[in-house]
């Protein structure tokens, strides 16, 4: 009875004694809990040990001792092989992320920005000992891509001098910290993270205008028509919003570093038309985004002709795509889906699909030999055509044929035109100043999308519609190491059962599964009597 009792006390200290070791790693918080298991365990163990002393010194003879050796050297040799390889595998360091949604991988965008730094940048996180972990699996991420990121922590408690030398007010304030700039955030997601990162490399903000007084859909709008989800995404990106009537202008802001014209209902006045082209002749940027009409007396016939003198032709139809795949976003076949894009900055890498509700095409065309070549970087599927017969089109049968233009279509075209620079004649310092090879190229640059549908609130959540308008934009606004595939919010993975779902579950696990058990060991039972 006593050995038994030993043998017990034996296994109930190793119990103890791992299950320190677990809770340490698990719940480092818990410390009284794993600090007292681990001191009863090695007094359980030691109990044991002074019991079986005898069992223990016998242990050590001539033979046991050949085995022992020949155990304790096995031993010693495996941990050297697995010594071995972690000592170079830490030196390698590859990770994989495993989940759906790449949970914990960060975005395109982000890697493209950490990997153009070309300077060291400071990751300074201020809060507290107790806090960090949570930053810790973010962040090391960024310092993981680029070898450029240095990554710190700071508690605000015992450091208060370098908290106040950073002007820290809350806990959780995190810095960055590049080329003398500091930007802060107060936010652990990656959206935001990357925005603070963006805008320290940049070191100001850019300006986006958008176009009013013709009936544009608004930057501020947050109903299903609105842009104010766009908006966001293009503060996120850096950018200042704000809106420009023109016919209450004298000339497009000189801050403006591009300017949106999304969907407008009535055409433009000469006055405004002459001056958008004269901020175009300057250099300026602008993003075109023209619906179809609702009947020719409505076509914007000012602004296509503004469209013309830059190589980009807006066709008078609306692009039917049969190719079935709008209806895999719930759509129909006035939804044209692009899956695939010609080679261009702004679709480099990009392999998302986008949805056009009621398109209308774009194609490029050659403008004499002022060099103005225009380029197609948005193009439906061979199973779509431009529908001209407007009265076909509502009658809701619709079938290719006369005048229709077969697919693919295109209903995204841009272009990129060099700009001199005007440099007064006798001014050095201006001359060496253009001469600069850091200087950007000055361009006009004009993109033109046969819809404003897809940036609005309702449909810009549709797989890579987002991407796709901010990195038109951003290419506008020659800001080309932004385009990429940004941030994702993380997914909701939680499973929601109806009652009946619940009542099947609770049976299955309270009752079936172990009836079988029970069942089965029953029958195991009466078959061996």
């Amino acid at each position: 009875m006593s050995e038994k009792l030993s043998g017990v006390l034996g296994w109930v200290g190793i119990a103890l004694v791992l299950g320190a070791l677990v809770v340490r790693f698990t719940m480092p918080e818990q410390q009284e809990v794993w600090y007292w298991s681990a001191v009863a365990g090695i007094v359980v163990v030691g109990l044991y040990i002074l019991t079986q002393w005898r069992d223990i010194f016998g242990a050590f003879g001539p033979r046991r001792m050949k085995y022992g050796a020949l155990a304790t050297s096995s031993v010693i040799l495996g941990l050297g092989i697995l010594t071995a390889v972690n000592f170079v595998l830490a030196r390698q360091n590859k990770r994989w992320d495993l989940t759906a949604a790449g949970q914990y991988s960060l975005s395109d965008q982000t890697v493209q920005v950490l990997r153009s730094l070309d300077a060291p940048i400071r990751i300074i996180v201020f809060g507290r000992d107790i806090e960090f972990p949570a930053y810790q699996d973010r962040l090391a991420e960024y310092e993981y891509t680029s070898p450029q990121v240095s990554l710190e922590f700071v508690d605000v408690d015992k450091e208060p001098l370098q908290a106040r030398q950073y002007e820290i007010q809350s806990y959780g304030t995190i810095i960055f910290e590049y080329e003398g700039r500091v930007e802060r955030v107060v936010s652990d997601t990656e959206q935001e993270l990357t925005n603070a990162l963006i805008k320290v490399i940049e070191g100001e903000e850019v300006k986006a205008y958008f176009v009013q007084g013709h009936g544009e859909r608004s930057p501020e709008g947050t109903d299903r028509n609105g842009l104010s989800a766009l908006s966001e995404a293009l503060r996120l990106d850096n950018f200042s919003v704000d809106t420009i009537v023109l016919a209450q202008s004298d000339s497009v802001p000189a801050d403006a570093s591009v300017i949106i014209i999304a969907g407008p209902t009535i055409d433009y006045l000469p006055s405004e038309i002459e001056l958008l082209r004269d901020y175009l002749d300057a250099g300026g940027k602008a993003l075109f985004l023209l619906d179809p009409p609702n009947d020719a007396e409505t076509d914007q016939a000012a602004l296509l002709s503004l469209a013309a003198e830059w190589g980009i032709s807006v066709g008078n139809d609306v692009v039917i795509d049969s190719s079935g795949v709008g209806q895999l976003l719930g759509a129909d076949v006035t939804v044209p889906v692009a899956a695939s894009y010609p080679p261009h900055p702004i679709t480099e890498n990009f392999g998302l699909l986008t949805a056009f509700p009621l398109a209308r095409s774009v194609r490029p065309e050659s403008v004499g030999t002022t060099g103005r070549v225009a380029q197609t970087f948005i193009e439906t599927s061979e199973r779509s055509w431009a529908e001209t017969d407007m009265a076909e089109l509502a009658s809701g049968e619709v079938a290719p044929g006369g005048d229709d233009t077969e697919g693919p279509i295109s209903i995204g075209v841009a272009l990129s035109v060099p700009v001199e620079r005007d440099v007064p004649s006798g001014n050095p310092a201006a001359e060496a100043e253009t001469a600069d090879e850091d200087e950007p190229t000055l361009e006009t640059r004009v993109a033109v999308i046969g819809d404003s549908d897809f940036a609005t609130n309702g449909v810009l959540g549709i797989q890579g519609n987002r991407d796709l308008a901010l990195n038109t934009i951003d290419w506008l606004a020659q800001q080309e190491n932004l385009i990429s595939i940004r941030p994702r919010q993380p997914e909701d993975r939680r499973i929601t059962l109806t009652a009946d779902q619940q009542w099947r579950v609770q049976v299955m696990t309270l009752f079936m599964i172990p009836g079988v058990v029970i069942g089965l060991g029953l029958l195991t039972w009466y078959r061996r009597r």
